[in-house]
Order: C-alpha cells, then sequence, then structure tokens
C-alpha cells in the first residue's frame, strides 16, 4: 500500500464464468465492485478470452462480433488475454475444443502480485486453490467471486467468497429491467437469514447497493448497505424443503414488494432458487433450455450479447438464433 492507496489487481477467468452461471455478466459494474473500498486503485484488470483462431479468418460476422465486444471491453479499462481455442477428436470420434486459461492467468497473477495489496479473482475454478495460498503468503488479501459450479475448498480459502448473484446489477435478473435493483417492483436477489418454522415465515437478506462496508451484514446498523424482506412460506418455490433454511448457500431470487404493516419494510414475492453452493438440488428452478449451437456459434453469440450490455443500461432481452 502506496500513500495511503489499496492496489488492487482483478483476474476474469472468461471461460469458466460464461458457462458457470456468469453469461452476460457486465464488466462495468464488476469493475465497481472490485473499487469500493476508500482509496482503492486498480493497477490490473485482466480478462482471460477464448478466440477461435480459425474461424477468425473463415467467418466475417464471427470476426467482427469477436473484434466488436473486445473493444467494448477495452474501452472500460480492461485488458484482454486472448487464449486460442484447439480442437481436438475424442475416443469417440467427436471433434472437441478446449481453451483453458489457468496457466496463463496463474502466472501473470503471481508476477503482477509484486505491486497489488488485494486481489479480486473471478473464477470458480478450484485449480486455483495452490494461487491463492500463494498469494496470501506474499502478503496480499485474496477474495474470489464466481456463479455456479464453485469450488468449497476454493471458497474456503479465500479471504472473503462472494456470490455473483448477489451483486446489484452484475448480472440481469428475469424481473422487469426498467426498476433498478432494490427499489418496489425490482427482482433482486437474495439469501435467507432467519426463518421460523413452526410460524411458516423468515427474512431474506439483500444487498442495496455496491458499498467498501460488506462486512456490516447487521441490517439494523446504519452504515449497513443490505436491507432484509419478509418472507412467507407460501411464496418460496414448494421444491424447497424449508428445513433447509435459513442458509447462506442458497441463492434466492424474488420481488420485492412494499409491506401493507410496516413502514418503509419490504416482502419477497414469487421466489424462486438460482444457485446452491452446498452441492445439492433442491428447489431449483429449471434453467431456460437454449439451442444447441457449435462451439463457435455460442462463442459468437454469447460476446455479441456481452459487448452490448456492457456499454449499456439497459439489459436486453436474451435470444439465440
Amino acid at each position: 500500500m502506496s500513500n495511503g492507496e489499496l492496489h488492487i489487481g482483478v483476474y476474469v477467468d472468461a471461460e469458466n464464468v460464461r458457462y458457470n452461471g456468469g453469461y452476460a455478466m457486465r464488466y462495468d459494474v464488476l469493475r465497481r465492485f472490485a473499487a469500493r473500498e476508500d482509496q482503492a486503485r486498480l493497477l490490473r484488470l485482466n480478462t482471460y478470452m477464448a478466440v477461435d483462431g480459425e474461424r477468425m479468418k473463415s467467418d466475417r460476422e464471427y470476426r467482427e462480433g469477436i473484434r466488436s465486444y473486445q473493444q467494448a471491453v477495452r474501452d472500460l479499462g480492461w485488458k484482454i488475454i486472448e487464449k486460442p481455442v484447439r480442437w481436438f477428436v475424442d475416443d469417440e470420434g467427436n471433434r472437441v475444443s478446449k481453451a483453458n486459461a489457468d496457466l496463463d492467468l496463474a502466472v501473470d497473477v503471481m508476477l503482477q502480485s509484486e505491486r497489488l495489496d488485494q486481489l479480486l479473482l473471478v473464477t470458480g475454478d478450484g485449480d486455483f486453490l495452490q494461487v491463492v495460498r500463494a498469494l496470501q503468503n506474499k502478503g496480499c488479501r485474496v477474495e474470489v467471486l464466481a456463479f455456479r459450479n464453485v469450488s468449497r475448498e476454493l471458497q474456503h480459502e479465500a479471504d472473503a467468497f462472494y456470490s455473483g448473484y448477489l451483486v446489484p446489477g452484475l448480472l440481469p435478473t428475469r424481473g422487469d429491467v426498467r426498476v433498478p435493483w432494490g427499489e418496489m417492483g425490482s427482482r433482486i436477489r437474495g439469501i435467507c437469514i432467519r426463518w421460523e418454522a413452526e410460524r411458516g415465515f423468515g427474512f431474506i437478506r439483500f444487498l442495496t447497493n455496491i458499498s467498501a462496508r460488506l462486512w456490516v451484514t447487521d441490517t439494523r446498523h446504519e452504515d449497513s448497505p443490505y436491507e432484509s424482506a419478509f418472507v412467507h412460506i407460501s411464496d418460496l418455490p414448494r421444491e424447497l424443503d424449508t428445513d433447509e433454511l435459513p442458509s447462506r448457500d442458497i441463492i434466492l431470487e424474488f420481488d420485492i414488494e412494499p409491506s401493507e404493516t410496516e413502514k418503509g419494510g419490504f416482502i419477497a414475492r414469487r421466489c424462486t432458487v438460482v444457485n446452491r453452493y452446498d452441492g445439492r438440488s433442491g428447489g431449483m428452478s429449471k434453467q431456460p433450455e437454449r439451442h444447441s449451437l457449435d462451439r463457435g456459434e455460442e462463442l459468437h453469440f454469447a460476446e455479441t450479447r456481452e459487448a452490448e450490455e456492457a456499454v449499456e443500461p439497459e439489459v436486453l432481452e436474451e435470444t439465440t438464433p
């Protein structure tokens, strides 16, 4: 730390994030989240992306989509490190692709950490467990942010783990995008922190804004960036076993409406389970099916969609060809 500044580096394993719940993640919001601390200075903003070099040469639409997306991300201050997509034939004769950025990311993190006080690793890959330990032994604080299929060991080894689902605006919700996160009528995400089994109700805590005081989890404290919403058992999905509540491993998505009994209070309506970090599937809502695309087509349309969302405040309706 120099001159009172906290030097921070952010490293995004884009392929791991995209295929594990982080599709359409907004890089502008991620940057604000990483720089939430007072006197923070972002020294490194690295994202590691796969690119199919063969298709870049032959497919103009794919090439222009990739370049347009990358430029949008660069405009937000990120450095893009391309990882070539390599094609193989498996034992059954199927042509499969691979674009693993683990080694590149790990080497960059270790070399660049000399000037960093804190790192945010955006990945759920347990292969980074030893990297986290090595960085901590060098005196760095290491935080991890991810969405789905997150290594339990990685969560516990990091100095802090953040579910990307709970960061306001980082990922689209299924609600009316014209209503900002946290306002009445918006659809947001949170965790159940209290459950009265005999009375059939509880409370869901949610983050209202990106704040340096994420550790102030008591919603009664005036400095807390969190609020809580009352939830009745009738608004929970039938498939969810309420004996598992309260739980910080179950991510709930819900609409917030004004309380009829508490001035300024919230009620959670129409809850769904978007993810569980305990390895179970109970209560999970079925994810919408996507048309089957080949590897290059899926990358192209994902990249194009994310480019538009990275620079536009409105979230576009997800479509596939």
